[in-house]
């Protein structure tokens, strides 16, 4: 059973790497749940200081909320598993110095999370193409 169960409980976690150079953000994630219980499907929403450029077609798992926003899909996590890597390069609508990133779980299949504290990052990203990992 998912994570409807009455009482269920996961910790979900976002890490990754987010790395910034002339017109382009790339976005390495994995999600993970630490449990106890199993999530059917979560959404993890990347929110970006800076506006994206338009017309970028998302992987399927993925969308638009605006210009700043994309929301994903995680796709099930198992208790104690992680989804496959979500890989986005997207392009910016200028070229700006840093963007922050705020990434936090948006929904996960009416689970109580505990310990949203690993599941919630605020990263800023300076414009020098290295990777800055959360």
């Amino acid at each position: 059973m998912g994570a409807r169960a009455a009482g269920a409980e996961a910790d979900l976690a976002h890490h990754g790497q987010l790395s910034l150079w002339e017109w382009r953000i790339g976005v390495r994630l994995v999600s993970e749940n630490h449990g106890p219980s199993d999530v059917s499907q979560a959404t993890v929403r990347l929110a970006f200081s800076e506006p994206m450029a338009g017309g970028q077609e998302l992987p399927p798992s993925c969308l638009w909320e605006s210009d700043r926003v994309v929301v994903c899909r995680t796709g099930e996590l198992r208790a104690a598993g992680a989804a496959e890597e979500l890989a986005l390069e997207l392009r910016t609508a200028a070229s700006p110095d840093e963007v922050t990133v705020d990434i936090s779980t948006l929904w996960m299949d009416g689970a109580v999370d505990a310990n949203p504290r690993n599941d919630r990052h605020r990263v800023l990203v300076l414009a020098t193409g290295d990777p800055y990992v959360f």
